[in-house]
């Protein structure tokens, strides 16, 4: 399988003089999600975590409801891109005449292909239960994903998406030349080893666009701690979706956009374990 990460030769304009060198890169290749032998999808990403991204992917599509439904999954390399085929249990295969995307779409593009607007917002899952998270939690989440993004660190070029717990930090993390695939990739590593979304949050060193909403609200998780700005129509969703929205998250603060009471002292008077939402 091929690297996660290109050595590029290139020349430097540095001071007034041209000099020699290399730097690494992430590479990036049209990933093809296929179902009971016909094509659903092409995606661009990084060629890494492709059975996360597999199952990830096809949980939040709805074209699955549970890991288990994939009965056969195998990633095939070709000459110009990477197949990961999947066969569904006969009950799923409507799912897949309903939902099939029309168009590829370029890198981590977490809309591309959808023939109606409606498609495109639709309502999210909502997240009635998580727990409550306090401020200094939030922070340290944030703080705990930058030392953990190898290829970022290597790159400069990847997004990474992660998830949280108390008990345990960091619970997996996943990254991708694309924001929605590395958030899918996530969706499936969670997926696959049973992870109980109601009791962390999902990081993102992304903005906070409305696809990572419904991509987070199909994981379950209660709560989106993201380093950049969300869209107005993300914080409509996640209101909607009963989602803590945390963005804007740096190492002196956070701003909170929707439902604040999952979070201690944001609220004056309620300080409960767990939110339930009507």
């Amino acid at each position: 399988m091929r690297e996660p990460v290109y050595q590029a030769n290139r020349k430097v304009w540095r001071n007034g003089v041209f000099s020699d060198g290399a730097r690494l890169i992430p590479e990036e290749t049209p990933l093809a999600l296929t179902y009971n032998g016909g094509t659903y999808a092409v995606m661009m990403g990084s060629p890494e975590d492709l059975g996360d991204f597999a199952v990830g992917f096809s949980l939040s599509e709805g074209i699955v409801q549970a890991a288990d439904e994939i009965e056969t999954l195998d990633i095939v390399e070709l000459d110009d891109g990477i197949e990961l085929r999947m066969w569904l249990r006969p009950d799923r295969a409507e799912r897949i005449a309903e939902r099939r995307r029309n168009i590829a779409g370029p890198t981590g593009c977490g809309l591309c292909g959808l023939d109606s607007i409606s498609e495109a917002v639709r309502p999210a899952a909502v997240v009635r239960r998580g727990r409550v998270f306090s401020p200094r939690e939030i922070m340290a989440a944030v703080a705990a994903v930058a030392p953990l993004q190898e290829i970022n660190h290597q790159t400069r070029a990847v997004h990474a998406a992660a998830f949280w717990t108390a008990a345990r930090g960091i619970v997996a993390l996943r990254e991708d030349v694309g924001r929605h695939n590395a958030l899918d990739k996530l969706a499936g590593a969670l997926a696959r080893d049973k992870v109980m979304a109601s009791e962390g949050m999902v990081l993102l060193t992304s903005r906070v666009s409305v696809e990572m909403v419904q991509k987070t609200a199909a994981i379950g998780a209660p709560l989106i701690a993201a380093v950049s700005a969300p869209t107005a129509l993300a914080v409509r969703m996640a209101d909607a979706a009963g989602i803590t929205l945390a963005a804007i998250a740096r190492a002196d603060g956070f701003e909170i956009f929707t439902h604040p009471e999952r979070v201690t002292g944001a609220v004056a008077g309620k300080e409960p374990a767990y939110v339930v939402v009507a």
